[in-house]
């Protein structure tokens, strides 16, 4: 999703949102810019800080939460979806491809994306709720090998191919779903990436 559809990265628009809310302070924005810049390192322990990142969703009402966060989308998130995402999208789906947004974010992040570019599936991070309040928790990761074990048990119940499928990504943390698909498409990629899609002799494009 972030630098493939979406130019820009969400989860800093999404911090900098709270922090502009007041509901966030200046010393957690820093934890989360360095955070985000040790995922786009790929060298970020992605459960550690998924565990204390969700901790300040703990008890919060999913309903609401889903009601804000589509207001974050439609304000903030919108104006950065990449005209060259889009094109290619469209182009997919006139191929007759299945659309599927696969993601380490969040459905409530990545559905109101999908839902405006007319993709009905999103394969996302799942995090527990227990009646209908979030407990702080993730259900299921979609990071690194977690994103290709969730690929592969959607694509075993929809009968798709993985090896007639192609993948879409930025990040060096995502190698091993470019691996397993037929057809891996490096988009606006960090170094580290790059320099892994140049030894590896897969295309790279960059999008606005």
């Amino acid at each position: 999703m972030d630098k493939t559809l979406v130019r820009v990265n969400t989860g800093r628009l999404y911090v900098r949102w709270r922090f502009a809310r007041r509901e966030a302070s200046w010393r957690e924005v820093a934890r989360a810019t360095r955070w985000l810049a040790q995922y786009a390192l790929g060298i970020v322990d992605p459960a550690e800080i998924t565990e204390k990142a969700l901790a300040t969703l703990e008890g919060v009402s999913e309903e609401a939460f889903t009601r804000e966060l589509e207001g974050w989308y439609a304000e903030h998130v919108r104006p950065h979806v990449s005209t060259d995402a889009r094109r290619e999208v469209e182009r997919r789906r006139r191929e007759g491809y299945r659309l599927v947004v696969l993601t380490a974010s969040t459905p409530y992040a990545a559905g109101p994306l999908a839902r405006e570019l007319d993709i009905e599936t999103v394969l996302a991070s799942e995090l527990e709720v227990v009646d209908g309040r979030f407990t702080g928790r993730c259900a299921q990761l979609a990071y690194g090998a977690g994103k290709v074990s969730m690929a592969e048990a959607w694509a075993a119940r929809e009968g798709v191919d993985l090896e007639e499928s192609v993948f879409y990504t930025d990040s060096v943390s995502d190698v091993p779903m470019l691996e397993r698909v037929g057809g891996p498409f490096v988009v606006n990629p960090d170094v580290r990436l790059a320099w892994r899609a140049r030894r590896s002799g897969w295309p790279v494009s960059h999008w606005r």
